[in-house]
This record gives C-alpha cells, structure tokens and sequence, in this order.
C-alpha cells in the first residue's frame, strides 16, 4: 500500500492558481522525469504553476519545458510578488537585469519587505495551527479508538504505527502556544519568532525517534489493510472525527514532512528580514538550530540503517565469538586486507579487518571460498595508541617492515604491529584510526553513545532464520559497500527522509502506458 499524497497546503489557500494568475511554487524534493509528458526538477528548482486542477498532479513549466508533475513535490512560494528572483531577464542589450529593473521594465510591481516578512509570519502560524489540528486529529481520532479495540489491536501495533506521536503532540502543543505569544497580530512583521525556535530545538529531537519508526509504521499499515475490516475501521474514524479525505498513512507521513520544512520557512523569513529587526539574530541562529535539528535526525537515521547492515554482515561470519558488534558500536568507519605480525617468532598472516567505532574486528578469508569470513579475533580500540612506523627494521620484533603501523596497549606488553602493501593503503588506516577516534568523541558530546541502538527485529529475524545458511556474496557485507559510510548534503537527507511515495491520480488511469511512478 502506498501512503496516500498529502494535497499542498497552499493549495486550499491560495486562490490565484483558480483565478488565472502567475504562481509559482519551490520544489521540495528532486523529481526524476520518467515519462517525455512530465517535468523533471531538483529541490530547491523554481516552478511556474500552469494547471492545479488535479488534486495529485500540476502542470508547470520551467524555462522552455512544460509537464506534469507531483503536487505534493513542491510547496508555493508565500511572497508571489517576487518570482523573478530567480528568473534574471535578458535586456534588449543582451545583459542581464536585476528582478526591481525588470519589475519596472514588465509593469510588475512590488511589494515592501515588511509585507513580505508578514507574509512569511502569517504563513508559519497557520501552517502551525493546520498542523496541531493533524496531529489532534490522529490522537483522538484514530488512537483513542484504536485502544478501545484491543481485539483488533495490541498495545506493540499501536507503539509500531503511531510512534510518539502523542508526545510530539504534547510538544507542538506547547510551541504553537509560545509562537502565538510573540505573534503581533496588528503589525505582524514586527513579531518576533526566531527565539520560540532557539528555545524549542532540543525538544524537536523527538522527531528523530518518530522518522526512524516511519517506515516500520508504513510496513504494519501495509499488513493490516490487506485485510478489509482494518480498511473498514479506519475509514470509520476519519469519518467520526470529520477528517479530510487522506487515508492514515498520509497524515502520518505530516510529522516526517513537518521537521523538514522548519529551515525552509527560517531561511524564506530572513531573507525578508532586516539586519537592524531585533529578530534578526534570533532568526539566524534558528535556522542554524533546525538545520542541525535536521542533520541530527538524519545522522541517526543513517545510523540506525547502518546497524541494520552491521547485524546481517556479522550473521555472515562464521565462528563468531564473544558479544555481538552492536553492544559497543554502531558505524563501521574502514575495512581492508592487512598482514598482522605477531609474536613470538614474528609470525605473519593475511587478515582481513573491519574498524567499527570501538573496537577492530579481525577475520580469516576461507581458503577455497573467498567471499566466506571466519572470525578471528578483536582488538579495543579505546585502549589503544596508534603509532605511524618507518619503513625499516622494528626493534620490538626483530624483523625489517614496511609500509607499517603499530597499536600500542596502555598494558605495554600489548602490541600489535600491521603492515599494507602500499604506502597510500597505510595512509588510508591511519586517518580511519584518527576518524575512529572523532566519531568515538562526536558520540560522546550528543549522548549518542548512551543510546545505542539494537538492529531492526525484521533484520536480526533474517539474520537468525536464513543468515547462516547464506554466504558473504548474498549478505552484501559491508566492505563491499562504500556508501556504507558515506552521507548525502544536507539537503539531500532531509528531502530523502520526508519524500513521499509516488502515487497515480485518476487522471492517469485512462493512459495505460503510464504506470505508478516510482524513483
């Protein structure tokens, strides 16, 4: 089942897309053109809204190119008088003009900054109130009769479906309470805002729990409503709380969506934002705050999929002894095939090692199946010092090395010396040592440590019923993955988190060569 598109808030509001007027909207997230009759963009695009008659699919054009594409993909602009913003025209001379030249040169006019700072205020607390009317509207419309059902439904479905919504409920309470304080009703861009985010950014981390339990949620919603009764009862609540005509998934998608749009409407209220407004800096500093609301929400996300790579990776190894990975790490920062020396004698073998935050796990590639790993041993890093060695002879094991490194133990009489077949191969483990040791030290400083996560039970489910019968080629371990440890740009992950699923309207249904869009 896909979640049903969420219909664009400006939409129901703005009467210029019915009146024939210019309107153009921002994209949200990147729509990747499947189909010669659609208008592909990338977030942040700007678009020129033609045609917004069907509720799930617009008509825009951008530059020369016309199509259709998802509403719900974009958001309208709130200040309309300023589109040219980000259209430069062409003077007879062939330069280019500033938007105020060609406002003048077009006939169009302008409206004063304060106005375009009250419309941007105007539009965060309406947006808040529609917002707490959502979240209202699923506590006691679908929740509180859910829990009258206990036949239906048990308290583990209910947690895995609505998350902490009610807690995000009680929160949003609270800070559309603290907005509408400084709200000036008679001269709203005079209001001051920008401290109402500063003073509520730690609390908007609970979104981080909620985003990393959205697609559990989807997955639960998928299983029930293939049996009619669960369609039936939540059509029955929507209706019993006189809610819109958006199936459940679609207003549990706002939550994902609403923290997602707090920097967009930041970064659109300061640039109508004089540097003498006393909100100034406040609103500077809450764009910074909910931008990194934002990439802390994502960091975890990543981290808890990455948890989820690391249980099926280590259900792959064979011979595993001792604690799991997951009990002291969670990011697997470089892995790659070394020669350990060790002692007496200075014997050499052929390992390959995997450096997760906290500690280096040391596997044997099988003799005759190479993609199978036996588990060898574990070295803890936070005991460790990392020392950079010269090529030549090493006077704790007597032996000439090159291209090689030590892990001295606190205890001196741990040592552990490794050699790489090529000086840039070395270079590469002493700076995942040094980014080990930052990670470790990040962890510390936003508590992440303290909570570490256990893998997804969907995963430790495979990786107990058919991981072991399955070799490292099937599991796709992670040294075989790069992007493992690799991130988007901000941007990116944000739109990645609330970019809802692809859904054909109706006016699609009579073209049978279009099928549902998917990215």
């Amino acid at each position: 089942m896909q979640p049903a598109l969420l219909p664009p808030v400006a939409c129901t509001r703005s009467p210029l897309i019915s009146d024939g007027s210019v309107v153009y909207a921002e994209a949200l997230w990147d729509h990747v053109t499947m189909d010669d009759q659609e208008l592909g963009f990338k977030a942040g695009d700007v678009i020129e809204v033609m045609d917004a008659t069907n509720k799930e699919w617009w008509w825009g054009r951008i530059l020369d190119s016309e199509g259709w594409f998802p509403a719900s993909f974009v958001r309208l602009r709130v200040n309309q008088d300023e589109p040219m913003d980000d259209y430069p025209m062409k003077a007879e001379d062939g330069k280019e003009e500033d938007a105020s030249t060609a406002a003048r040169r077009y006939g169009v006019g302008q409206t004063s900054k304060d106005q375009m700072r009250t419309n941007v205020i105007n539009e965060i607390i309406s947006t808040e109130r529609d917002y707490i009317k959502h979240l209202k509207d699923i506590c006691e419309g679908y929740i509180k009769q859910c829990r009258k059902r206990a036949d239906m439904f048990t308290e583990e479905q209910l947690k895995t479906i609505f998350g902490n919504i009610e807690d995000i409920y009680k929160c949003q309470k609270k800070f559309v309470k603290a907005l509408e304080k400084k709200f000036n009703k008679d001269h709203p861009h005079l209001s001051e805002i920008g401290s109402c985010f500063l003073e509520y950014q730690t609390e908007f981390q609970i979104y981080s729990e909620y985003c990393n339990n959205h697609p559990n949620a989807c997955m639960e919603l998928s299983q029930l409503t293939k049996v009619n009764k669960y369609v039936y009862f939540f059509e029955a609540c929507r209706l019993l709380q006189k809610m819109i005509d958006i199936s459940l998934d679609g207003f549990l998608l706002t939550p994902v969506q609403k923290i997602c749009k707090y920097p967009l409407q930041l970064a659109e209220l300061l640039k109508y934002t004089n540097p003498q407004h006393r909100d100034f800096k406040d609103v500077e500093a809450a764009l910074n705050a909910m931008k990194n609301v934002a990439r802390l929400i994502n960091e975890r996300k990543r981290r808890l999929e990455n948890i989820d790579k690391i249980a099926q990776w280590q259900s792959s190894i064979e011979d595993w002894e001792g604690e799991d990975v997951l009990v002291r790490s969670s990011e697997l920062i470089y892995s790659g095939e070394l020669t350990k020396i060790s002692q007496p004698q200075a014997k050499t073998q052929q390992r390959m090692f995997f450096l997760f935050d906290h500690q280096l796990v040391c596997c044997k590639k099988d003799l005759l199946r190479r993609d199978i790993l036996y588990y060898k041993s574990r070295i803890n890093m936070d005991d460790m010092e990392i020392v950079d060695m010269d090529d030549g002879k090493d006077k704790d094991f007597n032996i000439s090395v090159k291209n090689a490194f030590k892990l001295l133990c606190r205890d001196p009489e741990e040592v552990h010396l490794f050699c790489a077949k090529k000086p840039e191969q070395k270079q590469r483990w002493l700076k995942a040592f040094e980014n080990e040791r930052k990670q470790v030290q990040l962890d510390q400083e936003t508590g992440t440590q303290d909570r570490k996560q256990q893998p997804n039970k969907g995963v430790l489910a495979v990786a107990e019923g058919r991981m072991s019968s399955m070799s490292c080629r099937e599991v796709s371990p992670p040294y075989a993955c790069p992007a493992l440890h690799h991130g988007h740009c901000l941007q990116q992950q944000v739109f990645m988190l609330a970019e809802p699923k692809r859904k054909p309207s109706n006016f699609w249904q009579n073209i049978s060569r279009l099928t549902p869009f998917r990215k």
